[in-house]
């Protein structure tokens, strides 16, 4: 067994045992406020779901980690598997992942999807571009467009959120594989990075690192461990991140061009059987430090910004699922500043993989298990 192997199984065991003490933890910790949202379930049946993207008739496209897209309708109606998705490497966290629709999805009725790509060697994160029909039961003419240079074997931190910029360009967040956490800092492999790229795969011209010797022209920035949740800021423009810690030290990110983050050099987190420091501190110069982090791990998966007012005294604020801690998290922000944190749904022990603001201005959830759900959360009173 080679030592990055080694490495990956303690940590598959460290993270397996404190699951339980740690998620104890933090519902201890959780302040309830459902008394301000009534969780409606508007579909379930949806297996392993991973990522959902509005339509403009209202109705949502719905990844199923499995491989599968499905379309729901608001009243809940779950479509057949659209046809023409790309086969995925279906294994542990891996299969297909992001949905999202393209900038001028009016026009073309582009769709874009993330997966684990299986190759020779065992998988990597790729994205694809399709067109999906006038009826939406197939998605035509699919191409990769993007396809990280890295494809190791595991089924462990695969990233990946797609998030189109105002610009038209794609940010793809990519993760570090689990097993492979140095490559985080080696700007010539796309393990621990987020890259940016057009929506026909090229390269913008002004990458951070386009033109530098031994660089990846798509990085834009580096240092990431497991990036799951994606989104714009909607009065900047500039892209927040979340990213998995392990034992401890998930990070809030203000994603800047050419930043490191830190992975594994600099973090919060320890690593899991052993409790022992990673790398060299939590802090260091010329390492770009977290908005905000989390100590224990809640596992953090989706994220979005509410730009309505269908919530009193919500607006602004910052919503994160959580995987571990199976709850909702309200960030109060102050600019680039989080001023308090609110915890929601604990009761409910669901694992909360994504969270959107949908056309009507409401938040809509999904949750990760064999029998998902698509839930609405509606106002009280």
């Amino acid at each position: 067994m080679t030592a990055s192997h080694r490495r990956q199984t303690l940590q598959a065991l460290g993270a397996a045992l404190l699951m339980p003490a740690l998620g104890a933890a933090g519902h201890a910790r959780a302040a309830q406020a459902d008394s301000r949202v009534n969780p409606v379930r508007v579909a379930s049946g949806l297996e392993h779901p991973w990522s959902l993207a509005f339509l403009p008739d209202g109705s949502m496209l719905v990844t199923e980690r499995q491989g599968r897209l499905r379309r729901v309708t608001p009243d809940g109606r779950v479509s057949a598997p659209i046809a023409g998705v790309p086969a995925v490497h279906a294994s542990g966290q891996g299969g297909l992942l992001d949905v999202a629709l393209g900038p001028g999805f009016a026009q073309d009725r582009s769709v874009f999807l993330s997966f684990a790509q299986p190759t020779r060697g065992g998988a990597r994160t790729a994205v694809a571009r399709g067109t999906l029909s006038p009826d939406g039961a197939t998605l035509r003419d699919l191409t990769v467009i993007f396809a990280q240079k890295d494809d190791p074997s595991g089924g462990h931190h695969f990233g990946s959120r797609l998030v189109f910029a105002r610009d038209g360009t794609l940010f793809v967040t990519l993760g570090d594989r689990f097993g492979h956490r140095d490559r985080a800092q080696d700007l010539g492999s796309h393990l621990g990075k987020i890259v940016r790229i057009r929506a026909d795969g090229s390269v913008p011209p002004d990458n951070p690192f386009v033109g530098r010797a031994g660089a990846l022209p798509e990085i834009h920035s580096l240092g990431h461990r497991n990036v799951q949740g994606a989104a714009l800021h909607p009065e900047t423009g500039a892209l927040w991140t979340h990213e998995h810690g392990p034992q401890g030290g998930d990070e809030l990110n203000l994603e800047k061009p050419g930043a490191n983050y830190g992975w594994p050099v600099i973090t919060q987190g320890r690593e899991y059987v052993t409790g022992f420091r990673i790398g060299e501190g939590s802090a260091r110069e010329g390492i770009e430090p977290a908005l905000h982090q989390w100590t224990p791990s809640i596992a953090p998966s989706g994220m979005a910004f509410l730009t309505s007012d269908r919530y009193p005294g919500w607006r602004g604020s910052l919503f994160v699922g959580a995987l571990k801690f199976r709850l909702l998290v309200r960030l109060e922000l102050d600019g680039a500043r989080v001023i308090r944190e609110e915890r929601l749904l604990a009761g409910r022990e669901q694992r909360i993989r994504d969270v959107r603001q949908g056309p009507d201005g409401l938040l809509y959830l999904i949750t990760d298990a064999s029998d998902g759900e698509l839930l609405r959360l509606d106002p009280r009173g």
